[in-house]
């Protein structure tokens, strides 16, 4: 900002005391800078203003062109010649156009013209064309002085209001002609010697808001997996604690009814760990998931192979949160009963190759239902709206098979971006030989459900590749910018929305 313009005020002050408009004393120097001016001014307590608004109107592009060219009313009458036969009403829609009827109309208002069967002839010889003649006012001076006609122009879309700002300037308590350096920080400099005492600084001012602060954003997982949770409270379900990252094979594989010769617990599928390496201890009921691998029961002839207490002891990575849903129906066995909706979101680990829709740790949304009369087209049903309300509304099921359900189904959803089917999670209802095991009543049938949280963000996010929401790909301009997940519970459509830090 020039120290001229600063300069020029205080000294016009000086002569006159005040300024009543500075629009006109610096009639060539943008508002916005005049206003810088006075602000740095007024942090010094060198002036007071107050801003001056006034209203301006300019022509519309439809103004400018009856400017140029005349008013419609104008060339509709200048169209018709002189004398009693005038010219045919389609004529003048063939060589005008839409203008025709609008210029027809001022002019019947003028009585320039009048309407003689199909045609229109001249009411007078010789026309004054106000409409111009007012837009060239307000051309000129920013206004008109009739009040009615500034109206008229308006209604006709050809003139717009802007508005003006100027100020209003007087002097502050410390006027002077003089610019003076006032100081803003305490420097070491300063206390060292003695300029800390004579120097002016410059006051704080607290209303300023400042530079806005670069906090941080949540990732689109964590806006979804919120999103997620309220729809299961919504729906009545119960979160399960899922705090522990390592459990025993016992409980992620064996309470589950996978046989240990299981593919899924190779070295290539799961992550064992390799200190400490083993639990110090099963739970009580051990021995019972024992003879149901070797022997079978519940109407099952078991798996007819050896099973070790060593291998069950073993401490892996847990592969899916279904290990923590095993300890909770465990403890719902040990209770009186009652139908219970439980669900968890939390971090799973896979020894996968990493690809555009795998990686070897991901995100897994479970829910299980145990209630007496629980049925696979119980959980279809559920499913169904529960996709829907997270804004999933082509999904399809695929029959499957897993250890621990039967009947089995894997969950489907289309993917735009990639142009194909993507599988978003697995369901079923739980086998008798896991859940009498556990403890539960025969009556006692229990549906459970898992997907990734990933994938559903990934159609969310439209991304084609998982790696550029998890990992070293991410882009943090999308984490940034990415609008808070906020899904319509009664469409299941996604609802747009500011972003949330």
């Amino acid at each position: 900002m020039s120290d001229d313009l600063k300069l020029t005020i205080l000294k016009t002050l000086a002569a006159k005391s005040s300024i009543e408009d500075t629009a006109d004393a610096f009639k060539n120097v943008p508002s916005d800078v005049v206003l810088g001016a006075l602000k740095s001014l007024e942090s010094h307590e060198m002036v007071t203003y107050k801003t001056l608004t006034t209203e301006v109107w300019s022509v519309d592009p439809e103004g400018q062109d009856q400017l140029d060219n005349g008013s419609y009313e104008a060339r509709i009458f200048y169209a018709i010649p002189a004398g009693e036969q005038g010219v045919s009403i389609d004529e003048l829609k063939t060589r005008f156009g839409a203008i025709a009827n609008l210029g027809q109309g001022k002019g019947f208002k003028n009585k320039w013209i009048k309407k003689s069967g199909d045609n229109i002839v001249r009411l007078v010889d010789t026309i004054v064309d106000q409409t111009k003649v007012d837009l060239e006012t307000v051309l000129a001076t920013g206004t008109h002085e009739n009040k009615e006609t500034i109206k008229d122009l308006k209604r006709r879309n050809l003139i717009k209001s802007n508005k003006s700002y100027s100020y209003a300037v007087a002097k502050g308590t410390n006027f002077s002609t003089e610019l003076k350096k006032l100081e803003t920080d305490l420097t070491d400099d300063m206390l060292k010697g003695d300029a800390w005492k004579t120097a002016e600084f410059k006051q704080f001012n607290f209303e300023a808001l400042g530079l806005n602060p670069r906090g941080g954003h949540l990732h689109p997982l964590m806006k979804v997996r919120e999103e997620f949770r309220q729809i299961f409270f919504e729906m009545g379900f119960e979160e399960m604690p899922t705090n522990s990252f390592v459990e025993s094979s016992f409980w992620n594989f064996d309470a589950l009814f996978v046989p240990q010769q299981h593919a899924a617990r190779d070295l290539q599928d799961t992550f064992y760990l390799e200190d400490p390496a083993a639990a110090t201890e099963l739970p009580e009921f051990w021995e019972t998931v024992r003879d149901v691998h070797e022997k079978g029961g519940y109407g099952s002839i078991g798996y007819r192979a050896p099973w070790s207490e060593e291998e069950a002891k073993k401490l892996v990575l847990r592969t899916h949160t279904t290990a923590v849903s095993s300890q909770i129906l465990r403890k719902l066995a040990l209770e009186p009963y009652r139908a219970a909706k439980y669900f968890s979101i939390d971090r799973v680990y896979r020894n996968e190759s990493v690809d555009a829709t795998h990686l070897a740790e991901f995100n897994q949304v479970e829910g299980i239902i145990a209630d007496k009369g629980m049925s696979l087209g119980r959980l279809i049903a559920f499913l169904d709206v529960f996709f829907k309300k997270m804004g999933i509304t082509t999904i399809r099921f695929k029959p499957t098979y897993n250890p621990y359900t039967e009947p089995s189904m894997e969950i489907f959803s289309w993917h735009s971006g990639l142009n194909k089917w993507v599988e978003l999670g697995n369901s079923g209802m739980f086998r008798p030989e896991m859940l009498r095991s556990l403890g539960l009543d025969e009556g006692v049938q229990v549906a459970g459900f898992g997907l990734s949280l990933e994938r559903p963000t990934m159609i969310r996010c439209g991304i084609k590749d998982i790696r550029h929401l998890v990992g070293h790909k991410v882009d943090r301009n999308m984490i940034e910018t990415d609008p808070a997940c906020r899904l319509d519970k009664k469409t299941g459509k996604e609802v747009a929305t500011a972003d949330t830090k």
